[in-house]
């Protein structure tokens, strides 16, 4: 039974109707580790007939436990055990994260990762997650700062990897962003700088991630968030080029609430240094991709805690934009940030895989036509 955020009520609720309908104990025995996108969380239990809960064995922890059990006239009764308290949230969504990227990183026998850490949230949580599942000695971060890039992310990015105690190394990408106007100058003449050129930004980036992991081994490890995903706001062969992404299935609101958790908390098998993780700042400061002047996320998108209710409702809810703005969300927003969402769909075919943990995560629980009729506009 695969993690997914709120399940232990549900499986819970599930074993006591089945203990209901037959008048029998019951034992749910669950694995523990991450396959491709799933992540399995244990926390086996034992019911007795009369639904009370007789053990609770530990989330995310393989763990053996000896059960004892007498036959009286009634039937079987297992006597009472350890309960096990379960991770609230969002500690269960840091230990998937956790536990999905250490086996697939291990089981497929890469030595470690590599990503770009460029002072934002999202490489900052990824980074930490790493630490804390593989050890810091295993990442390897790179800064490439272009000639957009701010001294605060600057300044960001190193103070994050010294707290976690990982490898920083800087690659200046203005030389490449030179030769690529040099190259494409003649063919783009007359016409002003637009995403175009800031997609090369990001794809010189991956270029050279890609380069590292190819000469070196790592696994390169991607930062997008499923906020960016849903509508779109990443770069195909850029920052989505990768093996692995932990962060695929946590909307822009979660990252913030995760981050914030994991500077106050140390996960209990996280291999990362107790404290803080990451700067302050990096979690208060505008969101940006910076890949212009003065640039933020919310230039082009509505405020995260807008824009994920909104998304929240469209996929994992599956309901329609005119439930939505019944609801009182402004029309207009609802219907554009639907359209982002349909059109991005070629975009997420081709992602990497990355932890599943809420119930609708992009591919296997959401198989949506990349070709189809539905939109509007």
């Amino acid at each position: 039974s695969p993690f997914e955020v709120g399940k232990d009520d549900r499986r819970l609720g599930l074993a006591v109707t089945r203990v209901v309908e037959t008048g029998l104990p019951l034992i749910y025995l669950n694995r523990v580790g991450g396959q491709d996108e799933l992540v399995f969380d244990g926390a086996s239990f034992v019911l007795n007939a009369n639904r009370t809960l007789a053990h609770q064995l530990p989330d995310w922890d393989e763990t053996i436990r000896l059960t004892e059990w007498t036959r009286g006239p009634s039937g079987w009764t297992c006597a009472p055990g350890a309960i096990t308290r379960q991770d609230d949230d969002p500690a269960d969504v840091y230990h998937a994260m956790l536990v999905g990227l250490r086996d697939y990183v291990n089981r497929n026998r890469f030595p470690g990762v590599v990503l770009g850490l460029s002072g934002g949230i999202d490489s900052a949580l990824s980074a930490a997650v790493a630490v804390d599942a593989l050890g810091a000695d295993r990442v390897w971060c790179v800064m490439m700062p272009s000639p957009f890039t701010s001294q605060d992310s600057l300044d960001d990015a190193a103070q994050c990897a010294a707290m976690l105690g990982c490898r920083l190394d800087t690659v200046r990408i203005e030389p490449a962003m030179t030769a690529f106007d040099a190259m494409l100058g003649p063919l783009f003449d007359g016409r002003a700088r637009d995403i175009a050129e800031e997609n090369i930004q990001s794809r010189i980036r991956g270029l050279t991630l890609m380069g590292l992991s190819n000469k070196f081994g790592p696994m390169l490890l991607t930062t997008g968030n499923k906020s960016e995903m849903s509508v779109g706001y990443a770069t195909i062969y850029g920052d989505m080029a990768g093996g692995y992404s932990v962060l695929k299935d946590l909307y822009k609101t979660t990252v913030f609430r995760v981050c914030e958790w994991r500077n106050a908390n140390r996960p209990r098998l996280g291999l990362g240094p107790d404290g803080p993780v990451m700067p302050v700042r990096v979690i208060t400061k505008p969101p940006t991709a910076e890949l212009r002047d003065n640039q933020t996320d919310q230039d082009s998108l509505p405020p995260y805690d807008l824009l994920d209710r909104i998304l929240f409702g469209l996929v994992e809810q599956e309901r329609s934009a005119s439930d939505l703005i019944a609801e009182g969300l402004d029309a207009a927003t609802v219907a554009r940030i639907e359209r982002l969402l349909y059109i991005a769909e070629y975009k997420r075919r081709q992602a990497p895989p990355g932890v599943k943990i809420g119930r609708r995560n992009f591919g296997r629980d959401r198989r949506y036509p990349i070709s189809n009729a539905f939109r509007t506009a």
